[in-house]
């Protein structure tokens, strides 16, 4: 089994970056923004990513079918993560049921049996993005997720309450979650 790092770019600089990054000795970051780059902090743009990381001995991927910010996946009433009160949640579960989720998935699992990997977004903390939610699938399926916040050491990712596998799919039945 695969064990998978998350991080969120922030409000970091390069340098910050750079020395997280180092500390946990990751080798490749999977980008999973829907769009990849930022307005506000253009050095986490793709473009940028792709000749920065390298210098620092990272590679650097983006994958467009982990990207967050999905529109309605299921007609209204249809979805069965009901505990997902959050739509922009909800349709992302919604989405974590497809194919092209499940393929990108994969190619995520083979990449971090190579060497240790971290899927990125956005947010500094992964329970207020979709990393959260793509960590639970991934340690449903046996993976271990660890959670990066600085230099020291990361949290690891348990599934959240009211997650449940039903014929074989990570689905979020509850009565409260986001």
């Amino acid at each position: 089994m695969a064990t998978v790092f998350t991080i969120g770019h922030s409000t970091r600089d390069l340098a910050d970056f750079s020395r997280v990054l180092q500390a946990h000795e990751i080798a490749l970051l999977q980008d999973i923004r829907a769009f990849p780059m930022s307005r506000r902090y253009p050095h986490f743009n793709r473009d940028h990513l792709e000749l920065w990381l390298p210098e620092i001995g990272c590679d650097y991927v983006w994958e467009k079918d982990m990207g967050g910010r999905r529109n309605r996946q299921m007609p209204p009433g249809q979805s069965p993560n009901v505990a997902l009160r959050n739509p922009a949640f909800r349709n992302y579960a919604d989405y974590m049921l497809s194919t092209p989720f499940q393929d990108a998935v994969d190619r995520l699992v083979e990449r971090a049996a190579k060497g240790n990997t971290a899927i990125m977004c956005a947010e500094a903390v992964y329970f207020r993005c979709h990393r959260m939610l793509v960590s639970d699938y991934l340690v449903s399926r046996g993976h271990t997720v660890l959670h990066i916040m600085d230099e020291k050491p990361p949290t690891e990712h348990k599934l959240t309450k009211d997650a449940r596998i039903v014929d074989g799919r990570l689905i979020y039945k509850g009565d409260y979650l986001l």
